[in-house]
């Protein structure tokens, strides 16, 4: 099958606005709350990174003083995969404040950490069968939603349905229906 014709509907060209454009007073009460309601959560979001750095500024400290004590391996060795998630939280947090959006990647990575700290905390040989095949189910879907995420296209670079659907609803509300 030939796409190329097909007949293709052009958009207009879109001007976005950037995070710092206000909303005018043609925008209503609606858009004025909606901003105002982003950057409450963009606030959210910056107390959320502020505490975690403090957390890990606290867990690195905890680190280096049990390393003056004789070595204890699986103490050592969750203490460092607790900081490797709490900065691959921070990283989800940066992404989000950049982008507006939660990284799946980085989320399923943060999952996969999580599930490996506490298996290497509690032990392989003390972790009932049933568990270890229930945590073994679960890395292995968390892999695979690694894998289809290299294989699917990208949603947000080119293509952002949020903002699609706004253009739409701005379309709409002005009175130019765009399709």
């Amino acid at each position: 099958m030939n796409l190329s014709s097909a007949p293709s509907r052009r958009l207009p060209p879109v001007q976005l606005l950037t995070a710092s454009d206000r909303p005018t007073e043609t925008g209503g009460f609606r858009s004025r709350l909606v901003w105002m309601l982003e950057r409450v959560q963009d606030a959210i979001a910056v107390s959320l990174c502020l505490g975690l750095f403090g957390v890990m500024v606290v867990q690195l400290r905890v680190i280096f003083i049990s390393l003056l004590e004789p070595p204890n391996f699986h103490l050592i060795t969750a203490d460092i995969l607790s900081v490797l998630i709490l900065v691959e939280m921070f990283r989800l947090l940066i992404i989000y404040l950049q982008e507006q959006r939660v990284s799946i990647g980085v989320a399923v990575e943060v999952a996969i950490v999580s599930v490996l700290r506490e298996s290497i905390v509690r032990g392989v040989l003390e972790v009932p069968w049933q568990q270890l095949l229930a945590t073994g189910v679960f890395l292995l879907v968390l892999t695979l939603i690694l894998l289809a995420r290299v294989w699917l296209p990208p949603t947000f670079e080119g293509i952002d349905p949020e903002k699609r659907i706004m253009e739409r609803y701005r379309h709409v509300a002005s009175g130019d229906l765009v399709d």
